[in-house]
């Protein structure tokens, strides 16, 4: 179970879109790479795409030995071959549909499924762009020095029964969720916190472990820089070995 690893260790995540990865690339994804340098997890989806993830990730599971997690940015995006999926609810913004339409519209297809379902509380957090999320889901982002608003919204998520909490500064953010940020919700929930958009070194790796992070999602870090994700899962085994 997902949920139950985050508990136990520093994980490490790629989000992988669906557009960019054919059968081909996914092969290349582990190739070389001892097992301390995989990731945890593989996330598919994203809030435009061409290709359904259902194609992705039955290349993922035929390839790969890594549970993979669908990360869906809308209802077209739903598929039941995922180890797991984040039922997402938008909690930074205010928007009816993304808080609970789409989840009723989608609950009688979830319910069916052999995946693990998993509410998680996401909350969009500006880290110096207006993100494609932000376009689509017409919401605004919380500002990252905003902290009482971000940590009252985590707070309500928990509140709510949500499972998880996820800090997204946004693919292609200028810099990371502030670890200052990450502390401050880490020190007022109970439940796991994951953390993406922005971390483009192993020293962001590392301060967002630090301020209390338990899963780091790169996205274009990793994409721009492959060689980013050696680096990142030495952080991670680091931290795990502290513990």
């Amino acid at each position: 179970m997902m949920t139950e690893s985050l508990k136990r260790q520093k994980c490490l995540a790629l989000l992988l879109d669906p557009d960019s990865y054919s059968a081909d690339k996914v092969t290349e994804l582990t190739t070389g790479l001892t097992p301390d340098q995989l990731p945890d997890f593989l996330f598919v989806g994203g809030s435009i795409t061409k290709v359904h993830p259902g194609e992705l990730i039955s290349e993922l599971k035929r390839n790969t030995d890594i549970p993979v997690v669908l990360f869906p940015g809308n209802l077209l995006q739903l598929n039941d071959e995922a180890d797991s999926i984040l039922l997402l609810s938008l909690i930074s913004g205010r928007n009816p549909e993304l808080l609970i339409g789409t989840h009723v519209t989608a609950a009688p297809f979830l319910k069916k499924m052999k995946s693990e379902i998993i509410p998680t509380g996401y909350i969009l957090i500006n880290c110096g762009v207006k993100t494609s999320v932000e376009y689509i889901s017409q919401t605004e982002a919380i500002p990252a020095m905003k902290t009482d608003i971000a940590v009252a919204t985590a707070i309500a998520g928990e509140m709510l029964g949500l499972k998880l909490i996820y800090l997204e500064g946004g693919s292609g953010a200028s810099h990371p969720v502030p670890p200052g940020l990450i502390r401050l919700v880490r020190e007022n929930v109970s439940v796991p916190i994951i953390v993406g958009g922005g971390l483009r070194s192993a020293a962001h790796i590392n301060d967002a472990y630090e301020a209390g992070a338990d899963l780091l999602v790169m996205g274009n870090g990793y994409e721009d820089n492959p060689g980013l994700l050696k680096e990142a899962c030495s952080v991670r085994n680091r931290w795990n070995m502290k513990g």
